[in-house]
């Protein structure tokens, strides 16, 4: 290491500080140190990028010095290939998830548009206490919707309900077949444990179960519900913050819905 250029030093040290800036970006965020819009959009998209544009730069720099020294050392030149190499799939990755995020425009997701489950008072506290996105009505358009002033004109005449059945043709109530409502409510109640899902609840008069599901990294909160009818199970999932959910509500939903299945043995 005391061998290595002046140039090739600074690019080593920025390829160590730079999974330590994201993890202190991300996890700060999980634990309270920060709003997510500090440690997701201030730092990771904000301070995140910039620090990758200097690595990028420091870089070029240390691969055009190893070029023309004499004589050429092999692992100089890796180490800055690296160097280029990492920033560059990083930038490809938040390239991919704008995109993503374009094809996800929603945060809150349910297999019956005309009448989504509704949440229990003690989710809706404590989304307002999280200081969350209020809930959507699901046929009003988008541009009619304060979070989503400034949406593209093809965005903000579309509703909720036009979205999910555009976009997410296949998400579909469960059948409850032979099950029976008990079952039904014990097989969600299940598989949300499965899944990792926190502060589950079950209402077995009203049919209904209720968790929150939480990413590892940001400590992101999505509130889940499922009602459970005289004949299938309909499932809603609402992210607490941000515009869009990346997709996730949805999967999370299909996941959900296939373990429910398995466990009353429906498809």
């Amino acid at each position: 290491m005391t061998h290595l250029p002046w140039h090739t030093k600074i690019v080593l040290a920025l390829l160590a500080f730079l999974p330590l800036y994201f993890v202190v970006s991300a996890l700060g965020t999980k634990i309270g140190l920060w709003s997510w819009q500090t440690g997701l959009m201030a730092l990771t998209f904000g301070g995140g990028v910039m620090l990758l544009g200097i690595e990028a730069v420091a870089a070029l720099v240390s691969l055009i010095m190893a070029m023309i020294a004499k004589p050429r050392r092999n692992g100089v030149l890796a180490v800055a290939i690296i160097g280029l190499l990492v920033p560059g799939a990083v930038f490809v990755m938040f390239a991919s998830a704008r995109g993503t995020a374009a094809n996800n425009p929603i945060h809150d997701v349910a297999t019956d548009t005309a009448d989504p489950p509704a949440f229990s008072a003690e989710t809706l506290a404590a989304r307002e206490a999280a200081g969350a996105n209020p809930l959507s009505d699901y046929q009003t358009p988008l541009g009619q919707l304060e979070l989503y002033e400034g949406a593209a004109p093809e965005l903000a005449i579309k509703s909720h309900a036009q979205i999910i059945t555009d976009r997410y043709a296949g998400l579909a109530p469960l059948p409850l077949a032979g099950a029976s409502r008990a079952d039904a409510v014990a097989a969600v109640a299940a598989a949300m444990g499965n899944m990792g899902f926190k502060d589950i609840r079950t209402d077995a008069a009203a049919g209904t179960v209720e968790g929150v599901a939480e990413t590892f990294w940001f400590g992101f909160k999505d509130d889940v519900v499922a009602r459970i009818a005289e004949n299938e199970i309909d499932f809603r999932s609402v992210s607490r913050v941000g515009r869009s959910d990346l997709g996730a509500n949805a999967k999370r939903i299909a996941d959900l819905r296939e373990q429910v299945a398995g466990q009353i043995g429906q498809r």
